[in-house]
């Protein structure tokens, strides 16, 4: 296990972007298949849904968030006290709700939707989603931000966001099962 950690930690050092980028896929596509055979109870999963997490777990999402931490890194620091509070209060009060319609427009852009749709699914979610955003993120990113150290804090981040992808995929799906 060791040895494991070693090659994760040189990757990390060496492939920040890429590894992060993975990793985001990968948590993203369990979220994705956890919805669809948990929540929704499907007996067959969507391979073209689930594509499409994947898809912007590697392009949009890995790469957003790994160069989003390490912007708060560089800007906030780890040395002061107060560090993690200010970078939770930063990713809650900027990335969250900028990042949100963005991922939204990519995800309706990637299912084919038209920019009417697209505009009326961020109209009818955004202030769902962001009100669950604020009851998990705020306490998990500053539990990732003051106690996990920075090369782990993506990892951290999108193994949490198992839940929220989970959550990202039913209520994105809901959306489509309205419009049609």
């Amino acid at each position: 296990m060791s040895s494991l950690n070693k090659i994760y930690q040189r990757m990390v050092r060496d492939h920040l972007l890429i590894v992060q980028s993975v990793q985001a896929s990968c948590l993203m596509t369990i979220g994705d298949i956890i919805a669809q055979k948990v929540i929704e109870k499907k007996s067959e999963i969507e391979l073209k849904r689930t594509a499409r997490f994947t898809v912007l777990g590697l392009f949009l999402v890995g790469p957003s968030v790994a160069t989003w931490f390490k912007f708060l890194s560089n800007t906030v620091g780890d040395k002061d006290k107060n560090a993690a509070i200010k970078k939770v209060v930063l990713d809650q009060l900027f990335f969250a709700p900028g990042f949100l319609p963005i991922f939204l427009v990519a995800l309706n852009t990637i299912k084919g939707n038209s920019w009417q749709n697209t505009k009326d699914d961020i109209k009818d979610k955004y202030l769902d989603i962001m009100k669950a955003n604020y009851k998990l993120w705020p306490v998990a990113q500053f539990v990732n931000f003051k106690f996990v150290p920075f090369q782990y804090q993506v990892l951290m981040n999108q193994s949490v966001a198992i839940f929220w992808n989970t959550y990202l995929s039913w209520k994105t799906t809901q959306s489509m099962i309205k419009t049609k």
